[in-house]
């Protein structure tokens, strides 16, 4: 099944910030609700990942500490308790499209780059490709993305991802965690 993203203006360009940054949290959320759609319209945050392995969590503890936020106009699919990955995904979204039909999707993943990008949090306009880092062919997840490099590609992915400091996942997801709330705040203002 061919699900088609959410029509879009024209957006910013891809931002991206170093977690460590004491501001990134305030820039992600500026830039997110640069890109949200009309207040109003759904808003759906699919949290990709698993914790079966610790890079691979990132999407999972996002979702967990969002769930726990309960953001006003704002869904949350992909926790601990529940994870969104590999074998769920496509049904997963087929589920998204018919209890928010027109929503705007937002997809969230860990994902691996070069030495000098680990530690960086990116959003960017159009779908996350989850399980591109590791050969693996799902569907696209998103109207736009939000992704945070969490460790080393290029060679031994599912090693790199298993091996991934658990510090750097959890505070990763806490700067990303922070960038929507504030978001939500400004988005309802």
């Amino acid at each position: 099944m061919t699900i088609q993203p959410h029509s879009l203006p024209l957006f910013p360009p891809a931002y991206r910030s170093h977690m460590d940054n004491p501001l990134t949290a305030h820039h992600l959320s500026r830039e997110l609700v640069l890109r949200y759609p009309n207040q109003g319209e759904s808003i759906v945050f699919v949290c990709i990942g698993t914790d079966r392995s610790t890079g691979d969590a990132l999407g999972p503890l996002i979702g967990a500490l969002l769930e726990k936020r309960r953001l006003p106009g704002f869904h949350v699919y992909g926790t601990l308790k529940e994870p969104v990955h590999a074998l769920n995904l496509e049904k997963t979204m087929i589920m998204i499209h018919k209890l928010h039909p027109g929503a705007f999707i937002v997809g969230i993943d860990a994902c691996l780059g070069q030495l000098k990008s680990v530690g960086y949090i990116e959003i960017d306009n159009g779908p996350v490709r989850p399980g591109a880092g590791v050969q693996k062919k799902l569907p696209d997840v998103g109207d736009i993305h939000l992704i945070g490099i969490v460790n080393v590609g290029g060679f031994m992915e599912l090693t790199m991802l298993q091996n991934t400091r658990l510090y750097l996942v959890t505070e990763m997801a806490n700067t990303i965690t922070d960038a929507i709330h504030y978001s939500n705040i400004l988005y309802r203002k």
